[in-house]
């Protein structure tokens, strides 16, 4: 149940915080004070849309933050869940439960476990056909249920079945299509002939080459700079060192050195000869190298960064192959293990079809009794259930409401047709016949009594009383007859200071209850109104 509401910057609410109890909390108060408001921040706090006009005049953003006490919530901390929503007038978002960052859909998943809201243009849940089949089941009973639980187990091993399936390549078709994909990257790779270093050689001679002349120029300018100068010159040198040698040892120690140039010289003139024999230009040569090359890149960009990653690779790709044409044994057996779950599926489904078409003639019926208490004795709820070949996680069942507004009129899906008005009677019908096995903990209803009076007015105040013996149920309301049956009554208002509007909201004790049910019944409190309004209080009572 929600504990207190704080709503921040939306519309004239400047900053507002309501305590709300368990049983009915009837909202009433001043037309344009800011009732609808509250709805509108609920909305938001359950993860739905915003629009930035929304946020109050001179403020940045608004904010929104709901606590709750829900003891079975895996979410909870002793039972308490704190929910905030704040927006800026940017449009930026940020939502947050128990303290975590989560995004505006995680918002809305989470708070659909808790909070519903009805009003003339929010019943999601009736608009949704999928939400269908969750009525009827709820109403089913524990029979159902039971199968429901067991069908869903295989239906969740099945599941596991066919994405193990679909990795080990149990469709046929798909691991062909794996095994020559495969079979094609190692063909391409073996017809390569790849040589770990070669790519490292080839982009050497490639680079010789390419510079071939320029190499040739500068090898036999070298040459003969060496051979024609320094060799003869350091010939004569020697000799002329030779010639006083003897006279002191130092002279022949500078003319050893000297023969060591000379030798190392001639052997590097040697040298550089032989590399500029070896210098040479082929065309064909050339082509053959770039296009080595370009088919070594090409690999390069398919298989890895390196030949030896590219050789890796195909290794391992060939044992990807064998891998995948031994799983045909064992992909047979989950093959066969999906048929015997499907065979247990199927049974199970069609006695869950059975007992749903037995409770759907009793759900509609009953709908239509609570439709007539509320003023639409012409309106007809049938539950069309279709049996279908595919498996859904609830059976094999698509479970839609239709309805009949008039008499004479053929029945339409119920999504298609119904007012915003009516929607609300159907959701209040729906959720009175379900209050026993409905597990939403908070129901709201905006205004769910306009256009009704009288007998009918009555029928709603029963009804809401009835389902918040099992839910807390919140409800904005203009009528009387549905104020006095409340459990807690609030009275919202709105001020103005320093020319600024802003709404209030404060709980009625007994004595402000019976006043505000005699304001509402005929817009004066007055003696005959007062008296009105506790007789209507006493009924409650009593």
């Amino acid at each position: 149940m929600i504990t207190t509401l704080h709503i921040k910057n939306i519309g004239i609410i400047e900053d507002l915080s309501i305590d709300l109890n368990k049983g009915l909390n009837i909202l009433t108060g001043e037309t344009g004070a800011g009732k609808t408001l509250i709805i509108d921040s609920l909305q938001i706090i359950s993860g739905g849309r915003f629009s930035k006009e929304m946020i109050r005049k001179g403020e940045t953003n608004s904010f929104v933050e709901l606590c709750m006490y829900e003891p079975e919530s895996e979410k909870s901390e002793e039972g308490n869940i704190i929910i905030s929503r704040e927006i800026s007038a940017t449009g930026k978002n940020m939502c947050k439960i128990n303290g975590r960052m989560v995004t505006v859909n995680e918002l809305k998943e989470f708070m659909s476990n808790f909070i519903e809201i009805h009003g003339q243009n929010d019943n999601q849940n009736l608009l949704d056909n999928r939400k269908h089949i969750t009525y009827l089941d709820n109403f089913s009973g524990e029979k159902l249920q039971k199968n429901k639980e067991k069908y869903e187990k295989l239906y969740e091993e099945r599941n596991q079945i066919k994405q193990e399936l679909k990795e080990n390549f149990g469709d046929e078709k798909e691991k062909q299509r794996k095994l020559d994909l495969l079979q094609y990257q190692v063909n391409e790779i073996e017809e390569a002939k790849l040589k770990p270093e070669e790519e490292t050689e080839l982009e050497e001679k490639r680079k010789i080459m390419s510079n071939a002349e320029k190499i040739s120029d500068n090898l036999n300018e070298a040459d003969n700079l060496i051979s024609e100068n320094s060799i003869d010159t350091i010939s004569m040198a020697i000799r002329a060192l030779e010639k006083i040698e003897n006279i002191d040892e130092k002279y022949e120690k500078v003319s050893g050195s000297l023969k060591t140039i000379y030798y190392e010289l001639q052997e590097l003139s040697r040298d550089i000869s032989s590399y500029t024999k070896d210098i040479y230009f082929d065309e064909e040569e050339r082509n053959y190298i770039e296009e080595r090359l370009n088919l070594i890149y090409s690999l390069k960009r398919k298989y890895g960064n390196s030949i030896k990653e590219i050789l890796k690779y195909s290794e391992e790709t060939k044992k990807e192959i064998e891998h995948i044409e031994n799983l045909e044994e064992y992909n047979n057996k989950l093959k066969n293990r999906q048929k015997e779950i499907e065979n247990q599926m199927d049974k199970l489904a069609k006695e869950m079809n059975e007992i749903r078409k037995e409770n759907a003639q009793n759900l509609s019926k009953q709908i239509n009794q609570e439709l007539i208490d509320l003023e639409m004795k012409n309106a007809k709820i049938n539950i069309h259930i279709e049996y279908k070949d595919e498996y859904y996680k609830t059976g094999k069942d698509v479970v839609t409401f239709y309805i009949a507004t008039n008499i004479g009129e053929s029945e339409k899906e119920l999504s298609k047709i119904a007012s915003g008005g009516e929607m609300s009677r159907i959701m209040l019908a729906i959720k009175k016949v379900l209050a026993e096995t409905d597990k939403m903990p908070v129901l709201v209803f905006d205004e769910i009594d306009t256009g009704i009076s009288g007998k009918a007015a009555n029928s709603v105040a029963k009804k809401l009383k009835a389902i918040s013996k099992k839910h807390q149920v919140m409800c904005i309301s203009h009528l009387p007859n549905i104020a006095a049956v409340a459990d807690y009554n609030y009275f919202i208002s709105k001020n103005v200071k320093q020319e600024r509007t802003s709404t209030q909201i404060r709980l009625l004790k007994e004595n402000e209850v019976i006043e505000e049910i005699a304001r509402i019944s005929s817009g004066e409190v007055n003696e005959i109104t007062l008296k009105y309004a506790t007789e209507l209080r006493n009924k409650k009572a009593s």
